[in-house]
């Protein structure tokens, strides 16, 4: 007899059906499972046995062979434990098998039959919804994660035995209902406010500036000048999530089974800061079994880079790619996978190994080619696709000593950025794949950058006295672009632009050489916020 349910593999974030196909024929009793099965697949013949056994049912003395179809894609995980049990008994004719076509099933079984939670269900319920299924039958642990897919019927069962007998029709299972998206509960501990950090006005605007647009920033200054306090706030003044994003940003948390317990969607924008010991396929993903990284667990979120050049240069040069596409494509032996991220990179480094690399009122011990060697580590490719660059200056005493300091709240900036982020839904409301002006393409730039003749001559005279790259005059314009969104412009207005410019410190080898051998760099008057200490920087904007 031949009895045959559907499962689903782990593709990516994306999980293909699987037809399992279950033989019992007259022979030697034994248990056979083929289709490519990993270790976890093999080893669970044992435990559908054991289940099978130790919730009632008898099994004829047979030969079992179960086939994972498509043979030729790789099953790993627990999941086709409950179709296997399924389709054993559909094959020995102890269950009808006229419900087995209609629903997905997945689920880990332990010896006694009840069922344990697994990895990838929403991944699950999407494809049952995209091949036109009815529903899926879960864990029930996992029933809220697979009822995030609407027009589906979603079957929490806690034990293999309320599983056969709703398939029989002896005790009909309850769908789960979930209540509406706005309704999920925020994950984690409440954000930290940007009214912690003391003083650091011009940082806080470059990051509100930052996070209006999408932008990649990098801040270099001395120890304790506020660069992982800022970036760990920076979350806070990001916009909120729309369910489409949280849903992207769920899948891959799920493939991971990183999803905390009684919260089935990722409602907070994620914050990610791997140590610099971290590997290049921790950082994009890759291993035995090419799963997500760090960057897509990032995704829709910040992916914060401490002490940049300690990180190894094979680490850092992977993050190329994937920056400019929002994707990044992992090629195996057998498989092609790709994963999303689409992410805000922010960086954080030292000015030199010391730390204290022309900082006021300290000495540097570095050797002055140590501190080039430092700078070096990053290179300038990666360099080039950093929007903002910024130096943090020390704290001034002043703002750490006022018993109630008046700073700007998280909301407040948020509030503005907002308002920036909905500028820029209505520009691209016929592009589907932007959602803010980090993510325009270039050929699209010159349609929604609108410059006035000001701001165009002062772009033309940067990228011909600093000699930018295509790409960094791209980024200039979509930096000025965010400018021009926050303060409300309906073109590019010449302060947008000289903000821009001076948001990015173009020639940082040049800034150091500058200043090792006691050179002064021209003022920087007339910008809204400084990007360098007192008495360093990059060449006069134009």
């Amino acid at each position: 007899m031949l009895a045959r349910v559907r499962s689903g593999a782990l593709m990516g974030i994306d999980a293909v059906v699987v037809e399992c196909e279950v033989d019992m024929a007259l022979g030697l009793p034994y248990f056979n499972v083929v289709g490519l099965p990993e270790g976890a697949v093999r080893e669970s013949k044992v435990r559908v046995v054991s289940a099978l056994k130790n919730t009632g049912f008898e099994l004829p003395q047979k030969r079992i062979t179960v086939n994972l179809a498509p043979a030729d894609l790789r099953k790993d995980g627990v999941a086709f434990e409950l179709p296997i049990a399924l389709g054993v008994l559909a094959a020995a004719k102890l269950l009808e098998d006229g419900l087995l076509a209609r629903y997905l099933f997945g689920g880990e079984l332990s010896l006694d039959g009840s069922l344990k939670p697994i990895k990838g269900v929403l991944p699950l319920a999407v494809a049952a919804r995209d091949r036109g299924f009815e529903g899926v039958m879960v864990p029930a642990a996992n029933a809220a994660e697979a009822a995030l897919v609407e027009g589906l019927t979603v079957l929490p069962v806690t034990s293999l035995r309320e599983a056969v007998d709703h398939l029989a029709g002896t005790h009909v299972i309850t769908p789960f209902r979930r209540e509406g998206p706005s309704a999920a509960a925020p994950q984690g501990r409440p954000e930290p406010d940007m009214a912690d950090v003391r003083g650091q006005p011009e940082l806080k605007l470059a990051l509100e500036l930052a996070a209006a647009g999408g932008h990649n920033v990098l801040m270099c200054g001395p120890p304790g000048s506020g660069k992982t306090m800022l970036a760990r706030r920076l979350p806070s003044i990001l916009p909120a999530m729309t369910f489409a994003e949280a849903l992207e940003v769920t899948k891959v948390y799920s493939v991971l089974g990183l999803l905390n317990a009684g919260h089935s969607l990722v409602r907070a924008r994620p914050f990610r800061a791997p140590h610099h010991t971290l590997s290049d396929a921790g950082l994009v993903g890759g291993g035995p079994l090419a799963r997500p990284g760090e960057l897509s667990l990032a995704h829709h979120g910040v992916l914060f880079l401490d002490e940049l050049p300690e990180f190894r240069r094979n680490v850092l040069e992977v993050l190329r790619q994937p920056l400019e596409e929002g994707v990044i494509h992992l090629a195996r032996a057998n498989q092609n996978i790709s994963y999303p991220c689409q992410v805000m990179l922010v960086a954080a480094m030292n000015p030199c190994p010391c730390g204290y690399f022309n900082v006021p009122g300290h000495t540097c011990t570095c050797p002055e080619h140590r501190v080039f060697d430092y700078h070096a580590r990053v290179s300038g490719p990666l360099l080039d696709r950093v929007d903002i660059t910024l130096q943090t200056r020390p704290v001034e005493y002043h703002h750490l000593a006022r018993a109630e300091p008046k700073e700007t709240t998280s909301r407040h900036h948020r509030e503005r950025v907002e308002t920036a982020r909905q500028r820029q839904r209505e520009r691209y409301r016929d592009e589907p794949s932007v959602h803010c002006n980090a993510q325009l393409p270039s050929h699209l730039l010159r349609r929604h950058c609108v410059l006035s003749p000001r701001a165009e001559r002062m772009l033309e005279l940067a990228v011909r006295h600093h000699g930018l790259s295509a790409r960094a005059h791209d980024r200039l314009l979509k930096l000025a672009l965010t400018r021009a969104d926050l303060e409300g412009h309906g073109r590019i207005e010449d302060v947008d632009m000289q903000l821009a410019i001076d948001c990015r410190a173009l020639d940082r080898r040049g800034w150091l050489h500058a200043n090792t051998h006691g050179g002064t760099p021209p003022s920087r008057s007339g910008s809204r916020w400084p990007v360098t200490p007192s008495g360093t920087g990059p060449p006069e904007r134009p």
